[in-house]
């Protein structure tokens, strides 16, 4: 058989790796000492991970995460709080996603509390689960929308699939009573099945008041918070510190 037509036949069949793959060994040498198996392994190798490859690219893209953030770049030399350790610990294989535990990020404005969070869900997906970035209020416009063209039950039923959701900006504003009642649900569905990562300005202990509804919010909280991680961060906003640096340039 040609070499063309099996290329051809093999990107039909959507074996996109093996084609490369055939493609590079024929342009090297060394690969014709190779036995036949040898050179069969290499085919599917590479086409294990481009497929791989194919699904962590669909896996980022629906993830929509706010920034291009990698746990590779987190920034440990500010004070800031962060602990080395414990961010390596979460990173492990995203051991808790898997085991459906949740992570709060919390501290004041600018210190990089959306960066750690996209970087934790970055993590998720390269490590095979799915994510979703939102932003509070946008997440709670998307279910007033929802329940006003009846498909509620449809958005609320795709977040419960997600292994991984991320709500930044969590808790500053009163919930309304839809919103709560919503959250609520959105809670339940998860709890302990899937992880939410939220990201807020306020303490936890704040965040009983804002949701407002004494009996749901003991709900909602006793659904996040006693299997959650806590990253704590503080200091100046690295926003202000670099627009300060780049004016004295």
């Amino acid at each position: 058989m040609l070499k063309q037509p099996m290329i051809e036949k093999l990107l039909a069949m959507r074996l996109h790796g093996m084609a490369e793959s055939l493609k590079t060994q024929e342009q090297d040498p060394a690969a014709r000492e190779l036995s036949f198996l040898e050179r069969l392994g290499l085919l599917v190798d590479q086409q294990w991970d481009w497929r791989e490859n194919q699904a962590l690219g669909r896996r980022l893209k629906n993830a929509k995460l706010r920034t291009n953030a990698c746990v590779e770049d987190i920034d440990y030399r500010g004070a800031r709080g962060l602990d080395k350790s414990v961010i390596r610990a979460l990173v492990q294989e995203s051991a808790w996603v898997g085991k459906h535990e949740n992570v709060f990020v919390l501290g004041p404005t600018g210190v990089g509390k959306s960066f750690v969070a996209c970087a934790l869900a970055q993590k998720a997906c390269r490590d095979g689960f799915s994510a979703l970035y939102t932003r509070a209020q946008s997440l709670f416009r998307d279910l007033a929308m929802a329940r006003a063209d009846g498909s509620l039950r449809i958005l609320l039923a795709r977040l419960s699939r997600i292994d991984v959701l991320v709500i930044d900006d969590w808790a500053m504003s009163s919930l309304s009573e839809p919103e709560r009642r919503d959250f609520w649900e959105i809670c339940e569905d998860r709890y302990q099945v899937r992880s939410t990562i939220l990201t807020s300005q306020l303490p936890v202990s704040r965040w009983h008041e804002q949701i407002g509804d004494p009996t749901l919010a003991d709900g909602i909280l006793d659904r996040l918070v006693h299997n959650a991680h806590r990253i704590e961060m503080r200091g100046d906003s690295m926003r202000k510190s670099r627009a300060k640096t780049e004016g004295k340039g």
